[in-house]
This record gives C-alpha cells, structure tokens and sequence, in this order.
C-alpha cells in the first residue's frame, strides 16, 4: 500500500477513510461502511446475480472480504467507492461462473441484461477528475452557502426544510441556492 500522505483523502471519500480505519481493525468503521455502503453495494451484485438470495449471500462475501483485505485499499489509486465496487462486482461474477444453476437459469434472451455495465477504466478515470473539479469549485463557495448546497442535493432536502433548519428566510435560501449554482456552473465552465 502506498504512503496515504502523498495524496489525501478528501472529505467526500468517506468510504476511503471507512476502509483505511476498517484495515487498522476498527469495528466501528467497518460498521458505518456497511451502513453507508451495502445498499450501493448490494445493487452491484443483484445487477450481476439476479437471484435476490444470492445476491445476499454475495454481499455477504464481499463485506467479509471487505474486513479481510481492507489493508489492500489504495486511495492512491481509486476511491472507497470504486474498491468496493469492484470488489462486489468480482465477487458476484465469480460466484457466477462457479455456480452451473446460475448459468443454466439464465434464458439466453436475458443474457444482454447480465452484460457488464460498469464504466471502463477510462470512464472511472474522468469522473474522478471532474469530482475533483467539483470538489475544488465547491471550496471557493462561502461555508454557509456550500453546506446548503451539500444538504439540498446530496440528502434531498427542500428548500422550506433548509429554511427552517438554518433559520434563514425561504426567499434567502432560494437566492442564495440559485447564486451559489450559478458561481459553480462559472468555475466548473473555465
């Protein structure tokens, strides 16, 4: 594993930070990588396996893998999120080739559905930099202002729940909102 210090983790890879602590052997993180992450996780393995109790049982499998190897985890060289996809990915594709039912269950007319959808490396390559030109974009906003940008598109609140929770008026937020996307749009643009 690389030295983490010659590229830190950003604040946005918290699976990152989840797998680096699950390696030092904390429970806790692996806990909260679990809850953060199997839902995603478990979509990967069900698109490979359709089988819903198979694809728990992958799942499975790829979380014990998870605390086995997660000394393993390279921030250097992708994100939490993409070490655990692949890793789920992996594990349901191999749990298909060594199950004959699963491919004898199979119609061919379905085979196009269990076609690999998963961006190429490429693909992967790109979104990591334009997350990375978010990321930077974000940072020249006020404080205030990208934490109500984080919390209407990132959990889903409407602009009424961010008027009550930041106490601030709903024709404020709105302007605030609509300024600071329009800031982004400018910076993400240069």
């Amino acid at each position: 594993m690389l030295d983490t210090s010659e590229r830190p983790l950003s604040a946005a890879d918290e699976s990152g930070q989840l797998l680096l602590a699950t390696a030092r052997g904390d429970t806790a993180a692996f806990e909260q990588l679990y809850r953060a992450t199997s839902s995603r996780l478990f979509g990967v393995c069900l698109r490979v396996v359709p089988q819903r109790s198979e694809a728990e049982d992958v799942l499975q499998e790829v979380f014990a893998n998870v605390w086995r190897k997660a000394g393993q985890f390279d921030p250097a060289r992708a994100s939490g999120n993409t070490w655990l996809a692949m890793m789920a990915r992996n594990k349901a594709i191999d749990h298909l080739r060594a199950s004959r039912n699963a491919r004898q269950s199979v119609p061919i007319d379905l085979t196009d559905e269990l076609a690999d959808e998963s961006p190429n490396a490429q693909a992967v390559a790109e979104a990591a930099l334009e997350g990375h030109r978010l990321e930077d974009c974000l940072q020249e906003l006020e404080a205030p202002r990208r934490a109500l940008l984080r919390t209407a598109f990132f959990e889903g609140v409407t602009y009424e729940e961010l008027a009550t929770r930041s106490q601030t008026p709903l024709g404020t937020v709105k302007s605030w909102i609509r300024r600071s996307l329009a800031k982004l749009k400018a910076c993400l643009e240069a």
